[in-house]
């Protein structure tokens, strides 16, 4: 893809959002079947719904503008879902607390990779005056946010 405009780098955002969506969802449902806390179970189960969700709400954006949304690759989560592959599900931690704690970690390295893919193509919306992709991405950007608050309140305690 030739980045010439603010449209295609628009378009290629929101292409990596919906790759990295896909990416993560695989091993979110993962890491919530290897959880133990019951809150963090549920946290994560509602995670898997809002990235389905985003995932859906990206592929619209981006047929909308008569696009794939299919076209990009995101390596940057491929490495955050083989870490998240590696240090929560792999690792040898006895302790169900501490691999809870390793869950959370890990999940929040992939929530902060999607609010600033949210985040940019937010801006980059606002800026193409495309008002209400621009509310839309905002609503996503806000959901995925709050979803790292809950985990940060289930990781305090």
């Amino acid at each position: 893809m030739t980045l010439g405009t603010l449209k295609d780098l628009y378009l290629g955002q929101l292409q990596d959002l919906r790759s990295a969506n896909a990416q993560a969802l695989e091993v979110t449902e993962a890491l919530a079947t290897a959880a133990t806390n019951a809150e963090l179970k549920e946290a994560l189960n509602a995670g898997v719904a809002g990235i389905r969700d985003g995932m859906r709400t990206v592929e619209d954006l981006v047929r909308a503008h008569g696009a794939n949304p299919a076209a990009v690759f995101c390596q940057g989560m491929q490495g955050l879902v083989a870490e998240a592959r590696a240090h929560a599900l792999e690792e040898d931690i006895p302790d169900p607390d501490l691999r809870d704690l390793m869950i959370i970690t890990q999940y929040q390295r992939m929530i902060h990779y999607a609010i600033a893919g949210y985040g940019s193509a937010l801006v980059f919306a606002r800026r193409l005056e495309l008002v209400e992709e621009a509310r839309t991405l905002e609503t996503c950007l806000e959901q995925t946010r709050s979803g790292e608050v809950r985990m940060s309140g289930i990781a305090a305690g």
